[in-house]
């Protein structure tokens, strides 16, 4: 038999039995989608984070208070304090930084006319928008004037307008807003950035002076974090030096004795999110793997079958001539076609599926051309892998046996 008639000849067979042939391939289809959805979603949760750390800047450092430590064990639930004076102090003192950000935060209300949410409010300085790269929509920044003064001033976020049902921001420069009782005036918008992840919403935030947020809102100088701006990529570590040098000092830590804080900047954050990111993507590529080793089983369980099924057709070929080869190679090929169009139509469920998830629930998502490459691979690996018993069972069937079949 010519090779062109035993292609034929195999597809034939699967036309045949079209409800079984598809039947068959839907493991492989189910795996192969969910490799490719998985995968796409992973790599556009790493693209996010990337896109995130790069609007913010690849020289911030982010400085934040660590755990309390008795006789070198972490105390659960206790934190050392950074406070205003340390963030004065790495200001004054630096010599390698270009701006530093103290930040104190806490979950508020924010009432404006009927209307109310509940959002971030931020103590922070006047360079902030610099620090953290925003910029605004209408109105202004407040001034260090406003800050010394104490000034019931606020800035808020793009997505608190939306959640105040403001379709006009522009109209909301000179208004108030309620801030646990207290009257502020609102003198800007920031700009949208966008929603980085499910958990944290950059544009859900409100922004007032430090000095009014510790004394009209918090009621106290502890911080969040301090951030700050190294002069370059290059003097990074030279800063973060300068940082632990002046904190050390400003809290009296003895020689020898670890740091009460920590400072992060956005490679060990990015390289961290990126490790936990491929861990659980490649967790889940597991498991919809498994679909892939279900469907090789199925299809191994469907040829055996249709060699039992057509056991007589395989003695009358044989009788006709058709060698030991031939015969394995056309049953061989049927799974191999099975796993293949199933790995086709899995591909494509799997990037429309990747499409929908960005459009509906705004989930970032990147279809990768080498998980694609890989998938369509293993499906067609499948196809051999679990094909050739059943093939090679039809091979070596006695003729004349097998014309005897019933």
């Amino acid at each position: 038999m010519l090779l062109g008639e035993i292609i034929s000849v195999a597809l034939g067979a699967l036309r045949a039995n079209k409800l079984r042939s598809l039947l068959t391939m839907l493991g492989i289809v189910i795996g192969v989608g969910a490799v490719i959805a998985v995968v796409a979603l992973g790599s556009g949760a790493q693209q996010a984070v990337k896109d995130r750390i790069a609007a913010l800047g690849t020289t911030l450092l982010t400085v934040n208070p660590g755990q309390q430590r008795g006789q070198g064990v972490a105390i659960a639930g206790a934190q050392q304090r950074l406070t205003i004076d340390d963030a004065k102090a790495v200001d004054e003192r630096a010599t390698t930084l270009l701006a530093v950000q103290p930040e104190m935060r806490s979950s508020q209300q924010v009432v404006y006319g009927n209307k109310n949410t509940n959002t971030q409010i931020i103590g922070t300085s006047p360079n902030y928008l610099e620090v953290r790269k925003y910029t605004l929509r209408v109105g202004k920044m407040f001034t260090a004037a406003d800050d010394e003064g104490r000034q019931r001033v606020v800035v808020l976020g793009a997505a608190v307008v939306d959640n105040l049902g403001i379709t006009t921001p522009e109209a909301l420069i000179g208004e108030t807003v309620r801030i646990r009782g207290t009257q502020f005036t609102i003198i800007g918008v920031l700009a949208s950035k966008g929603q980085a992840n499910a958990f944290q919403n950059p544009d859900d935030e409100v922004l007032v002076p430090i000095q009014t947020a510790r004394f009209r809102v918090n009621g106290s100088d502890r911080l969040q974090s301090i951030s700050a701006l190294a002069e370059s990529e290059e003097k990074i570590p030279d800063a973060m030096a300068d940082i632990q040098r002046i904190l050390r000092r400003q809290h009296r830590i003895r020689q020898g004795a670890p740091d009460d804080f920590q400072i992060r900047n956005q490679a060990d954050i990015l390289t961290t999110t990126q490790e936990t990111t491929q861990v659980m993507t490649y967790l889940l590529s597991g498991i919809a793997a498994v679909s892939l080793l279900v469907g090789g089983i199925g299809i191994m369980n469907i040829m055996l079958v249709s060699v039992t099924e057509r056991t007589r057709e395989i003695g009358i070929r044989k009788a006709l001539g058709a060698t030991r080869f031939n015969i394995l190679l056309q049953f061989l090929i049927e799974a191999v076609v099975l796993c293949v169009l199933g790995g086709v139509i899995g591909i494509g469920l799997g990037a429309g599926g990747a499409v929908v998830m960005s459009q509906v629930a705004g989930w970032t998502t990147r279809v990768s051309s080498t998980a694609i490459i890989m998938a369509f691979a293993f499906s067609a690996f499948v196809g051999v892998a679990f094909g050739v018993w059943p093939a090679r069972r039809a091979a070596v069937l006695d003729p004349i046996i097998a014309l005897r079949y019933e």
